[in-house]
């Protein structure tokens, strides 16, 4: 299927957001001009959303995105993490300007706290809050959020606040249907989708049933399994996915998602075969 970039309203920040965007854990393994050029090729079939962290590669995804994006900028809709370990208020304002410097621009389009660690997240939120003021950043978020924290932080932050959660979601991990995702859609939060094929190529083997369902759904298409699996998790307004690609065929691919359009007969198929399953104890995080 052709490629198309398609765009939506990111959370309370407005702006409009690539559905499909670009992850970034682990693109430190591979070769740094490999991940470069991916990500370069990326932009130019609108993946304008790159997802990153201080964490990756401790700081090394960071510098590989601040080549890839050189001269770039302004086209890219650029999201990084604290560290829970460094989110106390000035912990967190001298971790936002390090990876200022690694992705060599002067702002974040959004700035995440990775998860929930030990250090109150007043002091987060009032950190992000002057990075805001200051212009270092343009928004704030959180990852691996459940509804429960969710609750907390926006009433320490007030409406329109976290503009989004990332959170694991991928069709053998639907925790998040229960009650992170209505949290979302009823507080107009976006929600990032990390790991969005899971860890499993079993997913995807066409010798088991689901496997073949998505060839099934994807040859009348005209569009790969994979496609099918991202629009899947896209059929949520409020959604957002950020594979990670290695090369520049599967960048094409991941592009190629936004403009799937499954029916309800579809959708209906692939809830069937993968059921989101009982409400954990825990959301589930990697």
């Amino acid at each position: 299927m052709p490629i198309k970039s398609t765009l939506r309203a990111f959370g309370s920040t407005r702006r409009r957001v690539a559905t499909v965007g670009q992850g970034t854990w682990r693109a430190d393994e591979s070769s740094g001009e490999a991940a470069i050029l991916a990500l370069r090729s990326g932009l130019d079939l609108g993946m304008t959303h790159i997802d990153t962290a201080e964490m990756y590669g401790s700081g090394a995804a960071e510098h590989i995105i601040g080549e890839a994006i050189a001269g770039r900028r302004d086209e890219v809709f650029l999201v990084s993490k604290v560290l829970p370990s460094n989110a106390t208020k000035g912990g967190t304002l001298k971790a936002c300007e390090k990876s200022l410097a690694r992705l060599r621009t002067d702002r974040l389009d959004c700035y995440l706290l990775h998860w929930r660690g030990a250090h109150p997240l007043e002091e987060t939120v009032a950190a992000f809050q002057t990075l805001v003021r200051d212009g270092k950043i343009l928004s704030w978020g959180v990852s691996n959020f459940d509804a429960a924290d969710l609750d907390e932080i926006a009433a320490i932050a007030g409406p329109g606040h976290p503009a989004c959660n990332q959170v694991l979601y991928h069709l053998q991990e639907r925790a998040i249907e229960h009650a992170v995702l209505p949290w979302c859609q009823e507080h107009g939060t976006a929600v990032v989708a990390y790991t969005p094929f899971g860890q499993s190529s079993r997913t995807f083997d066409p010798t088991t049933k689901q496997g073949r369902l998505l060839l099934e759904i994807a040859s009348a298409h005209r569009a790969t399994a994979r496609q099918v699996a991202l629009a899947f998790l896209l059929r949520h307004p409020n959604a957002f996915v950020i594979p990670k690609a290695s090369n520049i065929e599967h960048v094409a691919e991941n592009a190629g998602a936004g403009a799937l359009v499954l029916s309800a007969a579809d959708l209906a198929r692939i809830d069937a075969a993968f059921p989101r399953g009982k409400l954990p104890r825990e959301l589930p995080m990697i």
